[in-house]
């Protein structure tokens, strides 16, 4: 690969697949905001509860667990402990100069493994459901991961 640029057809499925996870990821603080005005509450902070334009009527009940807010919460924070692992495993692994096909397949398998998993647990599906969706996006990194590795160490 001489150039890492978005003419070269594999560089730009991965800056595509990357820019999905991070909008994805970066989108979850957004939607968590959205919920607790939903909700008006699932506040963190004790001065979240001063009266301010955006809560005019401050009550100690906002600081309350909100199951609604916290799924969002966990959905941002199960995000948070794969995506990064992605944008590094992808991007090593288009160093590997793969097929163009196996390489979208691959990363956009990941992608949509990840979109619905959200799914999953934003409808509350129970969590053997969560791990189907969530296994093959696993295998996905550990394979991208294990052919750079190989490639790096000149193995094959």
């Amino acid at each position: 690969m001489d150039k890492l640029n978005l003419h070269d057809p594999l560089f730009a499925t991965y800056v595509v697949a990357a820019s999905l996870m991070i909008l994805k990821a970066t989108s979850m603080s957004w939607l968590t905001v959205a919920r607790m005005l939903q909700v008006n509450g699932g506040f963190r902070s004790p001065e979240d509860l001063k009266k301010t334009p955006f809560n005019p009527s401050p009550n100690p009940k906002q600081l309350e667990p909100n199951d609604a807010v916290d799924r969002i919460r966990r959905i941002h924070l199960n995000d948070l402990e794969n995506i990064p692992f992605f944008l590094a495993a992808g991007f090593l692994y288009i160093l590997t100069e793969p097929s163009l096909l196996v390489a979208r397949v691959l990363l956009y398998g990941y992608v949509a493994t990840r979109f619905l998993h959200f799914v999953a647990y934003l409808t509350g599906r129970t969590h053997d459901t969560r791990a189907k969706l969530w296994t093959p996006g696993s295998l996905i990194l550990l394979f991208m991961a294990g052919r750079a590795l190989v490639a790096a160490l000149g193995v094959a």
